[in-house]
């Protein structure tokens, strides 16, 4: 999958510096043909942070953080070299 990163201003595709990459199982299109969803397989971690989905942060009914309750796929600092 290739995305648009607005932080980095570039088009990217996914695993290209982590190798951690994701393969096309199924796509949609909305009804007005405006918006595109994709169901892909992950191979590795989705997440920069190490996560298997950049989704792990469950709030309260406050709104306030709940501890993860997964750990990291793999240590970020490893895998994104500076």
């Amino acid at each position: 999958m290739h995305y648009w990163s607005r932080s980095r201003k570039k088009l990217w595709k996914k695993g290209e510096s982590s190798g951690h990459t994701q393969r096309i199982l199924r796509w949609f299109v909305d009804c007005d043909r405006d918006t595109l969803l994709f169901e892909v397989e992950q191979h590795g971690g989705a997440c920069h942070t190490g996560f298997a989905s950049c989704f792990y942060v469950e709030l309260d009914q406050q709104g306030n953080d709940l501890p993860p309750k997964e750990e990291p796929l793999f240590n970020p600092d490893s895998v994104y070299k500076a």
